[in-house]
């Protein structure tokens, strides 16, 4: 919803701007279509040159995350919490009874009651691959905090391609829009015979794609790359406290100060608070009696 009203007030400023200042919208409208095939055009070519046809088909499905927002609300780092809490009890108690959750996470009973998490391949494999590895004595925290940091940021590189590549169009289109413009000028020069009312609509059209080209990179694809940026990164902070909270496991931390470590590790605004988390692991541990 912030995304659309961040449009709404951009169209409503520059234009609203624009009228209010005496502007006629008529050229602007007339030139648009042929500047916005020029410049729209080459810009998406350039992105099909640029990426293969996974980044691209990545791409156009990031561009709702501008407008939906992170993926892990504050309710899912609150369930993931208790997700890991249970597991790591389990993992104490009695090995064995772990295996069946983390070779079979679709069926797992544990799993099951966390849904969300359960159809997030990342999240899941992040946390059976872990505990495997432990179970088979790769148990040194340091070593398994780098091998999970590497990981991450492999995913994280892979997530933020999408940003990039919105970004490196961004950079482009204010040169496009001047190649428009040119080719504008030369449009003007074949027809500079003509009276000066309409050289000066035609050297108005040819403006119009310096501005659309301007206006395009750092009112709307700029704003939309930065806006994914952020989301995917705020994202990530969900597979970091995986990490945090598997960590503290392996330091042979009691289980309620690895959920407290992974707690204290939550962005502030998903962060439940001390009393909400101990209710919730209230619950988990009557629903796994």
């Amino acid at each position: 919803m912030i995304g659309i009203i961040g449009i709404v007030i951009i169209f409503g400023m520059v234009f609203g701007g624009y009228l209010s200042s005496g502007g006629k919208m008529a050229i602007i409208v007339k030139s648009l279509p042929h500047e916005l095939i020029i410049i729209g055009g080459a810009a998406v070519g350039a992105f099909t040159i640029s990426n293969d046809m996974s980044a691209i088909k990545h791409a156009l499905r990031d561009i709702a995350k501008v407008f939906k927002g992170p993926h892990w609300k504050p309710a899912d780092y609150r369930d993931l919490l208790c997700l890991l809490f249970e597991l790591i009890r389990v993992a104490r108690q009695s090995p064995v009874a772990l295996e069946e959750h983390i070779e079979a996470p679709e069926s797992s009973a544990i799993f099951g009651r966390y849904t969300k998490i359960q159809a997030d391949h990342e999240a899941v494999g992040l946390i059976c691959d872990t505990l495997r590895s432990a179970s088979m004595n790769f148990d040194d925290p340091h070593q398994v905090e780098e091998v999970l940091e590497k990981r991450m940021q492999a995913e994280l590189d892979h997530a933020l391609h999408s940003s990039h590549a919105l970004q490196t169009m961004a950079d482009g289109l204010p040169a496009l829009g001047i190649v428009a413009a040119v080719l504008g000028v030369i449009k003007t020069m074949s027809s500079i015979d003509q009276p000066p009312e309409i050289l000066g609509k035609l050297i108005g059209g040819a403006l119009v794609g310096t501005f659309l080209g301007v206006f395009l990179a750092y009112g709307l694809v700029g704003p939309f790359a930065s806006r994914l940026k952020t989301v995917v990164e705020e994202d990530a902070h969900f597979y970091q406290l995986i990490r945090e909270v598997l960590v503290a496991n392996l330091h042979n931390h009691a289980t309620n100060i690895c959920i407290e470590v992974g707690r204290q590790n939550t962005p502030g605004r998903c962060r439940p608070t001390f009393a909400e988390l101990e209710e919730a692991l209230k619950a988990a541990k009557s629903n796994a009696a």
